[in-house]
C-alpha cells in the first residue's frame, strides 16, 4: 500500500516504523529537516521537506497515485487543509487526520466530501481518556481493551505472588473457575512473549494477557492477583484538554479533583465542570497535596503535556501515600523507564493512537487495532466473511485453521453472546474474531486470513 503521511513527531514517526515493516511503500512529509533525516536514516521511507498540504509537496510526495493519506501533524488546520487538497487534486481514496481541537469536532456535518473530505477522523485526546477511564474502571489493570463494542474486553495485569494460580498450569484456570470461561492469550515473562499452552505454569510478576466477556473480568482478575477495592477518590494534575475531558467522564462516579497550575484555565474548568473540584495550583507541591489528604487518594493521575512534570509529580504523589499513580509520557524513551517502579502505570498517547491509525490501514475488514507493548504485538478484532469456499476460516474449527506462527485466537463475537475459543469452535459468517500477534512480521499474513475470495463476488 501507499501511503503518505504528514507529520515526522511522535505519533507520525511511530506510524512510519509499523508500516515500513510491513512492506508498505511510506513517504514521510514534515518541515523539520533535522526529523526526518533521523526518520530516513533509521527506517525504508521516503522523506519530502515541505508543508504538508501544499500541493507541490503533495505532488513530490508520489500524491497522484497514493492509496491514502494519514495527516498528523501538530496543526489541525494544515491537517484539514492537506486532506482537502489530496481529495480536489489528486482523488486520494483514503484520507485519516488528526483533529484535536474540540470546536471542529462538536458541530456535525464537518466532515465529508461536500465539505472538509475526511475519511477518518482522529482525535488523540478522546482516544487517551477513554483509555485512563477503562484502567480507572479496572482496579488492577495495566491495560484495558475493549472488543466488539465492549462486549469483550482484553485485560493485562501483573500476576503477584499469592496469587491463586500462581505456580500453576493454565489448564487449572477453569476448574478454579467452573462458572466462567477465559482464555490467556499471551503471557510477557521479563519482556519476553510466551504463548499460552495448557502446561504453561504462571509465575509472579509475569504479564498476563487474557481475553473474557466484559461481565467475567473482575473476577478472572481476582484469581491472578489480590483483588483491589474499587476507586473512590482521583487527583488529576492538569486540566488541558484530556484532564477535562477525563473529568467530565468520571465525575458522577469518583470524587474527582483536578489541580491547574493556569489561573484562566482553574477558573475556566471550574465553570463548566459539574461536580470536580478545581485547585488552582502545581501537583508537585508537596504542601498542597498533603492538604487535599494525597494519601487517602486511590488514583494520582498526571496528564499535563510536560512528560518531567508528570513524572515528578507522580512520583512525589506515591511517596506521599497515592495508592497508584498513572502517568502520562510522551517521549516513549521514558515509558520503559519509569513503568513498575513508583509510577503504576505509564501511558503513552502516540501508542494509544496508533491502535486507532492501524484499524484503516489494515486489509480485510479490521474493526479494531490495539498496539500492545509498547508496538510489539497487537490485538485485533477481524469480521469473518464468505463461506467455506471464498473464505480461509469460516466453517473451520479453530484448531483446523492454519495460524501464522505467534499467533492466537482468544475468542469470537457472535450476535450478542462471547465465545472464548476452543479448537473445536466453529467459525461462521460475521464473526467477529479477536487475535493476538505477538510476531509483527506476521501481520500481513493474519490479514490474509480474512480477506474473501473471488468466489465470494
Amino acid at each position: 500500500m501507499k501511503i503518505i503521511i504528514l507529520g515526522a513527531g511522535q505519533v507520525g514517526g511511530s506510524l512510519a516504523a509499523q508500516l515500513a515493516s510491513e512492506a508498505n511503500d511510506i513517504t514521510v512529509i514534515d518541515t523539520d529537516a533535522v526529523r526526518l533525516r533521523e526518520l530516513g536514516d533509521r527506517l525504508d521511507i521516503r522523506t519530502v521537506q515541505g508543508k504538508g498540504s501544499f500541493p507541490t509537496v503533495l505532488r513530490q510526495a508520489g500524491a497522484d497515485d497514493a492509496d491514502m493519506l494519514i495527516a498528523v501533524t501538530s496543526s489541525d488546520e494544515t491537517n484539514m487543509i492537506a486532506c482537502q487538497v489530496a481529495y480536489t487534486l489528486f482523488r486520494t481514496p483514503t484520507k485519516i487526520a488528526r483533529v484535536r481541537e474540540s470546536a471542529y469536532l462538536t458541530r456535525g456535518g464537518l466532515f465529508h466530501n461536500e465539505a472538509v473530505p475526511i475519511d477518518v477522523l482522529i482525535s488523540p485526546e478522546q482516544v487517551v481518556t477513554n483509555y485512563i477511564k477503562r484502567l480507572i474502571e479496572h482496579p488492577g489493570a495495566l491495560q484495558v481493551l475493549d472488543f466488539a463494542e465492549g462486549k469483550a474486553q482484553l485485560v493485562a495485569v501483573r500476576a503477584y505472588y499469592g496469587g491463586p494460580l500462581v505456580g500453576q498450569e493454565l489448564r487449572f484456570l477453569r476448574q478454579h473457575m467452573p462458572g466462567v470461561d477465559t482464555r490467556v492469550a499471551a503471557i510477557f515473562r521479563k519482556d519476553r512473549p510466551i504463548i499460552p499452552k495448557g502446561d504453561t505454569i504462571i509465575e509472579a510478576d509475569d504479564e498476563v494477557f487474557f481475553i473474557a466477556a466484559t461481565r467475567d473480568i473482575r473476577a478472572v482478575m481476582s484469581e491472578l492477583r489480590r483483588v483491589e477495592k474499587t476507586h473512590k477518590r482521583v487527583i488529576i494534575a492538569g486540566g488541558g484538554n484530556i484532564g477535562e475531558r477525563l473529568a467530565e467522564a468520571i465525575e458522577s462516579r469518583y470524587q474527582v479533583k483536578i489541580i491547574e497550575a493556569s489561573k484562566a484555565r482553574a477558573d475556566y474548568l471550574s465553570q463548566n465542570l459539574d461536580r470536580a473540584v478545581v485547585l488552582h495550583g502545581s501537583a508537585s507541591d508537596r504542601e498542597l497535596l498533603i492538604e487535599e489528604n494525597i494519601e487517602e487518594v486511590d488514583i494520582f493521575c498526571a496528564v499535563t503535556n510536560d512528560d518531567e512534570a508528570n513524572i515528578m509529580s507522580s512520583m512525589l504523589a506515591k511517596r506521599l501515600g497515592a495508592r497508584k499513580v498513572m502517568t502520562l509520557i510522551n517521549n516513549p524513551a521514558y515509558v520503559d523507564l519509569v513503568q513498575g517502579g513508583e509510577i503504576d502505570i505509564a501511558i503513552s498517547p502516540s501508542q494509544t493512537t496508533i491502535g486507532t491509525l492501524l484499524t484503516h490501514v489494515r486489509r480485510g475488514d479490521i474493526v479494531n487495532v490495539y498496539s500492545l507493548r509498547r508496538g510489539a504485538a497487537e490485538a485485533i478484532e477481524a469480521v469473518a466473511h464468505g463461506d467455506a469456499r471464498s473464505s480461509k476460516v469460516v466453517g473451520k474449527a479453530i484448531g483446523q485453521i492454519d495460524l501464522p506462527p505467534g499467533t492466537t485466537i482468544g475468542a469470537i463475537v457472535r450476535d450478542e453472546e462471547v465465545l472464548i475459543a476452543h479448537d473445536s469452535t466453529v467459525i461462521e459468517s460475521d464473526d467477529h474474531v479477536i487475535l493476538f500477534v505477538i510476531d509483527k512480521k506476521h501481520i500481513r499474513d493474519v490479514e490474509r486470513l480474512f480477506q474473501v475470495g473471488l468466489t465470494f463476488f
